[in-house]
């Protein structure tokens, strides 16, 4: 359960990224807004999970979900270049996500 709720926490701190970038400055209400309630959520989950994961593995998997779901959002959105080296960049955090968890 800790992991399911880790991972849903990293996906979530790119919802807070894009709603950070989206909201101008904090200029914005429905941005701003939804930038607070997914930083909330997101640190929660964090909290959450590091009671039965261990700080290290639990931050590096939270921040490795979140950068990869916010340059993967950037990319499809077109604020962010398509390359292949981007790609297979993004791939290899994948894998050293999965394999803190398959170490655990």
């Amino acid at each position: 359960m800790a992991w399911i709720l880790l991972v849903l926490s990293g996906a979530l701190e790119a919802v807070w990224a894009a709603a950070l970038d989206r909201s101008e400055g904090f200029s914005k209400p429905i941005p701003t807004i939804v930038f607070l309630v997914a930083l909330a959520l997101s640190m929660a989950g964090l909290a959450t999970a590091m009671r039965h994961i261990p700080l290290g593995t639990a931050y590096a998997v939270w921040v490795g979900i979140g950068a990869v779901l916010t340059v993967t959002y950037a990319m499809a959105t077109g604020a962010e270049a398509v390359s292949l080296v981007r790609i297979a960049l993004l791939a290899g955090i994948v894998l050293c996500v999965v394999g803190l968890k398959a170490i655990e």
